[in-house]
């Protein structure tokens, strides 16, 4: 999970050098496009083989792809082999994300699956935070192709306990097992045209040209085409129960707003930390990051607030109080105190952490084994899905508002690299500060709907199978 997550974000400091010795500084955005594309477009297709053919060979397949894709990257040549190695290094850590948060279902029983995902949210948190870090301290003293080969040795360590100590029992199968390879490859031209789009959109070309609404009508021709070949598919790998079931679908939709609503602070905060509080790259990074200390406290302790109220009312609790967190926000004075936004954050994770925790352990706790890879999945990637989202139309929010503040003299990338030589005027500090605040309000807005999802459709009580004996060691 740790690899996973830090290879999310490790690149973003090492573009400089990676630029320098390879240039393609036109493309280089795609050394994160294109892991994190390939990670959400594979987690349906992973989850469905976790159900199929058990957890380990899938984790062990991922692993070992990831660190092939790992290797492959520190031996690049140029920049378009190094974005095509992050894809075979997105290709494993989909495995990774999606049967690990499986594996965690499978092991421990639901009065301890709160302690696991506890501390799996904060290795997540920690690694995603640390990513930037460690690749700013890789690559000015070891060299950036050092970031790369720090995942072989983690990676084949966890491997070897993989393969060692991980025991799945012997399940009954069908003589013949059926893989729906066509929706595979479906799924995953689906949805790599779409997030692409929704990626490149607004920034590699305008969102009304020719590539953009291309890619848009090539995907909802794909969306077509997935529904027709799951529909025929004996084993498809996105079931229609995924969102037949209304626990299921609540929580999709759910999950998929929160992941909207991420970006607000991920993406925005530390902008806003820089360029209107005035701090250092290194203080307002721990502006952002003491929101992962609350999460993750709070998610352990979710566990005494829904066996009291259940698992939606507890998620309904974190989300509405998260909208409200998120709608101060623009009521901050300006400039205001570093404290403030802070003390935000602070408390926007305790209550996002009473939110997910409660939804995935309740809707690994609503089906069995055999479908348990496939529902987890399913929500991860409206999660990441959500995220892709995010960045895009926030994006076109904050630039909109600086355009409109600015007389159209900027966006926000631009406007952003001017503040920086420490020249900015007054009237750009406030524009930046009315597009930040314009962004957390659509993000409260995005909190609302995941409340709505939750309130309207989830049932009040969710249908918790009854577990049998731990049948994974």
């Amino acid at each position: 999970m740790a690899l996973a997550a830090l290879d999310a974000t490790i690149v973003s400091t090492a573009v400089p050098q990676i630029v320098g010795d390879l240039g393609g500084f036109s493309v280089f955005s795609w050394l994160f496009s294109g892991y994190l594309l390939t990670v959400t477009v594979t987690l349906p297709v992973y989850g469905k083989l976790s159900d199929t053919f058990g957890r380990k060979p899938v984790l062990v397949a991922g692993a070992a792809l990831f660190l092939l894709g790992s290797l492959l990257c520190a031996g690049a040549w140029n920049m378009a082999a190094l974005i095509a190695f992050r894809v075979v290094q997105g290709l494993g850590g989909g495995a990774l994300q999606g049967t690990v948060q499986t594996l965690a279902a499978d092991l421990y029983p639901l009065a301890e699956r709160p302690r696991i995902q506890a501390r799996l949210s904060s290795v997540w948190a920690v690694s995603a935070v640390a990513g930037p870090g460690l690749g700013g301290l890789l690559a000015a003293y070891a060299g950036w192709r050092w970031i790369f080969l720090v995942n072989l040795p983690i990676g084949a360590a966890a491997l070897w306990l993989i393969v060692r100590h991980l025991h799945e029992p012997d399940r009954a199968r069908p003589e013949r097992t059926r893989v729906d390879w066509a929706g595979a490859l479906s799924v995953f031209a689906c949805g790599g045209v779409l997030l692409t789009a929704l990626v490149q959109g607004g920034v590699a070309w305008p969102w009304l040209s020719a590539p953009s609404l291309g890619l848009f009508g090539a995907g909802l021709a794909l969306v077509a085409l997935v529904v027709r070949v799951e529909r025929r598919a004996a084993e498809p790998i996105i079931p229609g129960w995924v969102w037949r079931r209304r626990t299921i679908a609540a929580v999709n939709l759910a999950l998929g707003a929160l992941g909207l609503l991420m970006v607000a602070p991920s993406v925005f905060l530390p902008t806003y930390a820089q360029s209107v509080l005035g701090l250092g790259p290194a203080a307002a990074g721990l502006v952002l990051c003491v929101w992962t200390l609350t999460w993750s406290a709070s998610a352990a302790l979710s566990q005494h607030v829904y066996r009291r109220i259940g698992f939606r009312d507890t998620a309904l609790l974190g989300i509405g109080l998260g909208a409200l967190v998120l709608l101060a926000f623009p009521f901050l004075p300006y400039p205001g105190a570093w404290w403030q936004p802070a003390l935000l954050m602070l408390v926007l994770g305790a209550v996002l952490g009473l939110f997910q925790l409660p939804l995935i352990i309740g809707v690994q706790s609503t089906v069995g084994w055999s479908e348990r890879g496939t529902a987890t999945a399913s929500i991860l990637f409206c999660r990441q899905t959500g995220q892709t989202l995010g960045a895009s139309l926030f994006g076109a929010i904050a630039n909109g508002v600086l355009a409109a503040r600015l007389g159209g003299t900027g966006d926000l990338d631009s406007v952003t690299r001017a503040l920086d030589t420490g020249a900015a005027p007054e009237a750009t500090r406030r524009a930046i500060a009315a597009a930040v605040h314009a962004v957390y309000f659509g993000a409260s807005c995005a909190a609302a709907l995941a409340f709505l999802a939750l309130l309207l459709i989830a049932p009040r009580v969710f249908p918790v199978r009854q577990e049998g004996a731990r049948q994974v060691h």
